[in-house]
């Protein structure tokens, strides 16, 4: 392939990478990509200023195609401007300044801070539509795969999610993948952060990743906005639990992240009567344990607890009747049993110790 001209509208060649770039393009992006584009700047610092789709494809162990997907990429969010010949081959690169006005409202890069993204209240950004029922699941035919194959965008999804899985994707993959698109109308940016998401919490099964999926659906998310506030949500309410519970240096398995969700979503209960829930269960049991959490809190949602002064009404009540039910025990007759209903001899121990003594004397 032959060798490509670099330009740039930046008055001093050199290797150097933009703040804004490291704060809101290279977290949104695609690890590969990031690489291209930080090797395309090294280039312009060398004299020639020429490379290739192969020289670049052959360093990075990638195929010229994995390349031009990156190239288009940062062209797509406004970091390129990419030139072509008559063949439709890559000709020219030209660097656009990185500066807050390139991005554009449909490049997927989210213009709000890490703080904002990280604050619980941005739950309030999901629509509080009732919950969503996910469609059915369809099976692509192999004419229908490499249909949606041809879609650049599709194509460069696959790659990515590829990419970050380390392995090719099976049929059943590419099925789960376009069910999630197609089905549940997630945008390609809102896949890549939930395979992000997924693979940053240790779960690279795509199994784990269609159920978070599902849940999302359910909650109405569709952005990835959304999605990062949910997640920072989950997050504080794990750490929360976690450190009720003195767990450390674990992450939380699938079984404890499905109980958790049962007492935020399906209870509705806040981290004040949960965290109640694990001090009861560490001072019951001197150890973490969800399955006794759980009871506990499953035991207050039957009584309608929804805060922690009915968990004192609920307490109030349980030593009252634990109280009548010992003095009930206490007055209670003496049982009618075979040994009960005997006539009881009533003793007079000193006549009986005179008469001990007496025997012994006589002996």
């Amino acid at each position: 392939m032959a060798a490509i001209q670099l330009h740039s509208d930046c008055p001093d060649a050199m290797t150097s990478v933009s703040n804004y770039f490291i704060d809101h393009y290279m977290p949104e992006a695609n690890g590969e990509f990031v690489k291209v584009y930080i090797y395309l700047l090294r280039c312009m610092a060398s004299s020639s200023k020429t490379v290739s789709v192969s020289a670049i494809a052959d360093l990075f162990e990638h195929t010229e195609k994995d390349v031009v997907r990156a190239l288009k990429y940062w062209e797509k969010v406004g970091l390129l401007k990419l030139e072509y010949a008559d063949d439709a081959s890559i000709l020219g690169i030209y660097f656009l300044t990185v500066r807050p006005e390139t991005l554009d409202a449909t490049a997927p890069i989210p213009t709000t801070t890490v703080q904002k993204e990280a604050a619980p209240k941005e739950t309030s950004t999901v629509s509080q539509k009732s919950a969503s029922k996910a469609p059915s699941k369809k099976e692509y035919t192999l004419d229908e795969i490499k249909a949606f194959q041809k879609d650049e965008d599709i194509s460069e999804l696959f790659f990515i999610v590829e990419t970050y899985l380390k392995h090719p994707l099976n049929p059943t993959d590419i099925n789960t993948i376009l069910y999630w698109h197609e089905s549940l109308h997630f945008s390609t940016e809102l896949i890549v952060y939930l395979v992000e998401y997924c693979i940053s919490k240790g779960h690279s099964s795509i199994r784990y990743m269609e159920k978070v999926a599902l849940g999302w659906c359910s909650q109405n998310i569709t952005t990835v906005e959304q999605a990062k506030a949910n997640s920072a949500a989950h997050s504080q309410v794990y750490y929360g639990v976690m450190k009720a519970l003195g767990i450390s240096g674990r992450n939380l398995v699938e079984s404890e992240t499905v109980l958790i969700t049962k007492w935020t979503r399906e209870f509705g209960y806040d981290m004040e009567l949960i965290q109640e829930a694990c001090k009861r269960t560490i001072t019951a049991t001197h150890q973490p344990s969800f399955e006794y959490t759980d009871s506990i809190l499953t035991s207050w949602h039957k009584n309608r607890v929804h805060t922690l002064k009915d968990v004192a009404r609920l307490d109030s009540s349980y030593n009252r009747n634990k109280k009548a039910a010992a003095a009930s025990n206490t007055s209670a007759p003496a049982s009618k049993n075979k040994f009960n209903n005997f006539n009881q001899r009533e003793y007079d121990y000193d006549q009986l110790e005179k008469m001990l003594l007496t025997t012994s004397v006589h002996e």
